[in-house]
């Protein structure tokens, strides 16, 4: 398979999902193979009573997502800063271990994967071993030569060359442990951070407020701490995250919520509580489910200090400071393109080293 068919099999994966979130038909056909609109829609439902965070709208958004960065256009634009891709002929196997925080979650590993032509062992998370399966299927009907491709292992994964491993700190030492030996890439845990000056518009806190609660805020790219100016007005920051308030009918997050609220009335910890956030003044960039920590500041040097000092634990900064390096607009965080990686590694680059070391 050359480059340019792996490039062409993803863009149509990528009408496909545009087609499925448009809804305008019940059977696809592409290149003569026909995958069954109503077989994909089952699958998503099927995916959303086994996991009640992967709710119908936290799936619908993510396959939006993956439908508007998987075109042709996009993929070449990101693969254009890697010619070497043109030439590979050695695949390697590579083990993939996900996270299951937020619905397909490992999928940018999996393409990273498959369209520099390695193979792909996957270890689904037990909370999301469903929805990527079903995604494969279709890749499959696109372009038969995938499946000999992709392959998913139930226990231990074995026979790899290499390991992409994405965990919390804690199984992050799990994974050093047994992967330490080949090469790697190994994520901890990360989470985001915005950045407000007091004169953000409404409707930039609005924005901000998706930031937070898009997939209950699990996932790395969702806002966990705040920096605010000194004696930052919290009133038109409530108001207008007040589209958001429905997330405290959904059980779990709402058990996440009642659990925190006690336990600072508990230890009489200072906060504010607008009903379904919880926020409280605490340097910590990682908060729990319902909650979000924030931090006031003097001087501008004082965020850029703390940031520089917290590196390791921040996946995106969100904010309108252009002084702020490598901060993105608000309502972007859990936009990100095909050349965002986790952790600022480039996954391909490392998946093309493999082959200069052999």
């Amino acid at each position: 398979m050359t480059l340019n068919e792996r490039i062409n099999s993803f863009a149509e994966l990528g009408d496909f999902l545009k087609k499925y979130c448009k809804g305008l038909q019940k059977e696809l056909d592409f290149t003569g193979n026909t995958y069954d609109f109503k077989k994909f829609y089952s699958g998503i439902v099927n995916v959303t009573n086994y996991n009640p965070w992967f709710t119908t709208e936290n799936v619908s958004y993510e396959i939006n997502s993956l439908s508007r960065i998987l075109s042709k256009k996009n993929l070449k634009k990101w693969l254009s800063n890697y010619p070497e891709l043109e030439n590979l002929q050695d695949s390697k196997k590579i083990g993939v271990v996900m996270a299951g925080n937020i619905p397909l979650v490992g999928f940018h590993d999996l393409l990273c994967v498959l369209i520099t032509g390695n193979i792909f062992i996957g270890k689904l998370s037990s909370k999301d071993d469903k929805l990527l399966k079903v995604l494969t299927d279709v890749l499959i009907s696109i372009n038969s030569e995938f499946r000999d491709k992709i392959f998913y292992e139930d226990e231990r994964l074995k026979e790899f060359d290499a390991i992409i491993a994405t965990g919390s700190n804690n199984t992050s030492r799990y994974f050093e442990y047994y992967f330490g030996k080949y090469p790697n890439i190994i994520r901890k845990n990360r989470n985001s951070v915005a950045i407000l000056s007091g004169n953000e518009s409404f409707e930039e806190l609005q924005l901000l407020a998706a930031d937070i609660f898009l997939y209950f805020g699990l996932g790395c790219r969702n806002v966990s701490k705040l920096f605010v100016p000194e004696n930052y007005d919290f009133n038109t920051f409530f108001e207008a995250i007040e589209k958001f308030k429905n997330v405290i009918n959904h059980h779990k997050y709402a058990n996440n919520y009642d659990y925190n609220k006690s336990i600072f009335l508990l230890n009489k910890v200072k906060h504010l509580d607008n009903g379904f956030l919880l926020l409280k003044e605490d340097e910590a960039i990682q908060s729990p489910i319902s909650t979000l920590n924030y931090q006031a500041y003097k001087f501008e040097g004082e965020i850029i200090e703390d940031i520089k000092s917290n590196n390791e634990n921040i996946q995106c900064i969100i904010s309108n400071n252009k002084n702020i390096k490598n901060s993105i607009r608000f309502g972007n965080a859990q936009k990100p393109e095909l050349w965002d990686y986790s952790d600022n590694i480039d996954t391909i680059e490392f998946l093309l080293n493999l082959n200069k070391d052999t």
